[in-house]
């Protein structure tokens, strides 16, 4: 689909004529950075200041975790201790079962693309489960790596329910971050009350475990052939295999990387005076997204869906569309 321009201006040129007639987004950490949701990659993220000396774990554990902090979230670790896992997310787990956070306006961005019947799909490397908070259709919402919405064990795949899942954490689980008094100086398994193995944990998928089969299932549904626009938000573009849908879309469609430096050159994403399809709008999504809605003239139906947004979002919308 060729752009009148390889800008915000010639992506929202092809939504309102017509021409791009189907969106497929992938989306990862930065799409929820509005929301206040820690970002685990970026500097300053959870792995980055991973301390595992303050994990409950053996020695050999705490040096693997040192050498590679995304071992914390691995099934490699998990499967003999689960501890470590539930203490890094404590306060994630706690929150988003409380609802701590909202969804952002580049959420009700991707709400408004179902709304007027452009939306296909929406792949999220998030866990966070904020693009439920729109009300979109289940069907719709690819969790690549799994949700923290659904509390499951890893052993016997038997389920919790959540707030019951709230209540094990917060009486078993120490807090490393040190802002909850109530919370136990030591941490205690969970065990599953089904199988009694110490599984129980949220529907995450672990390092070194498989992705749900639904993402395999919908992508050969959805590329090359059915998606004009692919939307590429908050992601390094790293992680196998989620980074590859950018490269099983055909090759006539446009893909729009919005992202806070380029992303996705090894995957033949081109930037600059080699882009031929390929837009690329450096930054944060709320932002991106709110001068594309502008573009798009939904600012108002945006505005309908304030009361339930982020602050922060909210904030942002109002401040600059009295």
């Amino acid at each position: 689909m060729p752009l009148s321009s390889l800008d915000l201006q010639g992506i929202a040129t092809a939504i309102l004529s017509g021409e791009c007639k189907s969106l497929a987004f992938l989306t990862g950490a930065g799409m929820s950075v509005a929301a206040g949701i820690p970002d685990f990659r970026s500097p300053g993220g959870m792995y980055d200041t991973l301390k595992p000396e303050l994990l409950t774990a053996t020695d050999k554990e705490r040096s693997m975790m040192a050498s590679e902090p995304t071992a914390v979230v691995s099934w490699d670790l998990f499967r003999h201790n689960q501890l470590p896992y539930l203490e890094l997310r404590r306060p994630f787990i706690l929150g988003l079962v409380e609802g701590q956070w909202k969804a952002t306006l580049s959420h009700w961005f991707v709400r408004l693309c179902h709304d007027k019947g452009l939306l296909r799909r929406l792949y999220t490397q998030n866990i966070d489960g904020l693009d439920f908070q729109t009300e979109m259709p289940a069907e719709l919402v690819v969790g690549v790596h799994g949700t923290m919405g659904v509390i499951a064990c890893e052993h016997c795949s038997a389920e919790v329910p959540a707030l019951q899942f709230r209540d094990m954490v917060r009486a078993n689980i120490k807090d490393i971050y040190n802002t909850d008094s109530s919370a136990p100086k030591e941490s205690t398994p969970i065990p599953c009350p089904k199988c009694s193995k110490n599984g129980l944990k949220p529907a995450t998928v672990l390092y070194g475990t498989n992705l749900p089969a639904r993402f395999h299932e919908c992508s050969v549904q959805d590329f090359p052939q059915n998606v004009d626009l692919l939307v590429v938000v908050g992601t390094s573009l790293t992680v196998s295999p989620a980074n590859n849908v950018v490269v099983q879309v055909s090759g006539t469609c446009n893909r729009l990387v919005i992202n806070r430096e380029p992303v996705g050159q090894n995957l033949g994403i081109k930037y600059g005076t080699g882009a031929v399809r390929d837009v690329f709008c450096p930054g944060d999504a709320d932002p991106t997204f709110l001068e594309l809605m502008d573009k798009l003239g939904w600012i108002g139906e945006l505005k309908q869906h304030s009361d339930k947004m982020a602050p922060a979002s909210r904030d942002l919308l109002w401040s600059k569309y009295p």
